[in-house]
């Protein structure tokens, strides 16, 4: 089946319905309206053959909605403007500004996004007859499978190459020839990035981490978890860890996919977005509650992580 199809049918069947292109997304591809009784906004497709796909994901929900699908065998790469959610299989909190990659069609996909945050955005999507055939073909004494080089980025602050270019993809509004040849163009950029990225990341740690480091790791992220807001210097980390620092860094880098700051902070934002949307404490009072003794670092870490300041998240939280 064409891209085109598969994601007609399906979003059809999800309650979206076709519309008229606007000025904000380009005719080449299809554009949806999203389900009046569950959420207001757009989602964009730019499909070519059963090659790749462009996606522009641009509405809200009106409530806490649980996502739960199974998706065609592809290999993605999506940059976040905003968003406020959590991905459960495995668990990561999704943050604005991220670039996360997605190896679908091997597991079934469970993702919690909350309520009144604007999802805004842009991904691609090669499928085998892209990475297996066209690239095999295309090239076959240098092919490599891209699988490898897709899994080795995960979800990532530290890829501004690709940001770039998918912010490029979202802003593009042409047709025809041109939009064709556009989005071709940028398909092959984007894996030749993530191909030059997967280059030059090293594995983190060449050995398989024991399980009774693992076992170290996760008392550590429980201690995260209970002590969020308050000061962890690494030092107290690695002690719970029985680990030297550098191991410790290294080690939670390994299985975790982001750094313990990342982690800390992750945390530290999950708490202020249901203090934010459920409490009527200041945003100073906020700041504190989640670690911050200065709250114009909070707002600003805060959309970071989310694409909204503290007051503008929790406005459009509590819209009716």
């Amino acid at each position: 089946m064409e891209v085109n199809e598969f994601y007609r049918e399906w979003l059809t069947r999800s309650g979206f319905v076709e519309c008229e292109s606007t000025q904000n997304f380009s005719p080449a591809g299809k554009l949806y309206l999203a389900p009046k009784e569950l959420a207001c906004g757009y989602y964009w497709v730019y499909g070519e053959k059963d090659l790749f796909d462009i996606k522009i994901h641009d509405f809200y929900f009106f409530e806490d909605h649980f996502i739960s699908l199974t998706t065609p065998e592809c290999l993605s790469i999506t940059y976040y403007d905003s968003v406020s959610g959590e991905e459960l299989t495995p668990y990561r909190r999704l943050t604005a500004g991220c670039v996360k990659t997605f190896h679908g069609g091997h597991a079934l996909y469970q993702s919690i996004m909350h309520k009144n945050i604007p999802i805004r955005s842009v991904g691609i999507e090669v499928f085998p007859a892209y990475y297996e055939k066209y690239l095999r073909e295309s090239y076959p004494d240098d092919y490599l499978p891209p699988n490898e080089a897709f899994r080795r980025i995960g979800q990532t602050l530290d890829f501004p190459e690709m940001s770039r270019l998918l912010r490029q993809v979202w802003e593009y509004n042409g047709e025809g020839i041109p939009a064709k040849l556009f989005y071709e163009a940028k398909v092959a950029e984007a894996v030749s990035l993530v191909y030059e990225h997967g280059k030059h990341s090293q594995n983190i740690l060449s050995a398989k981490i024991s399980k009774q480091d693992r076992d170290a790791l996760c008392n550590v992220t429980s201690y995260i978890h209970d002590h969020f807001n308050s000061a962890l210097p690494l030092d107290t980390l690695a002690r719970i860890a029985c680990m030297g620092t550098t191991k410790l860094k290294t080690s939670f880098k390994h299985v975790y996919q982001r750094t313990i700051s990342e982690y800390i902070q992750e945390r530290r934002m999950s708490h202020a977005e249901m203090l934010l949307s459920s409490t009527d404490l200041t945003v100073d009072q906020v700041a504190s509650a989640v670690g911050y003794s200065n709250a114009g670092r909070f707002a600003a870490n805060f959309k970071n992580n989310t694409g909204l300041f503290p007051s503008e998240y929790r406005k459009m939280a509590r819209r009716k």
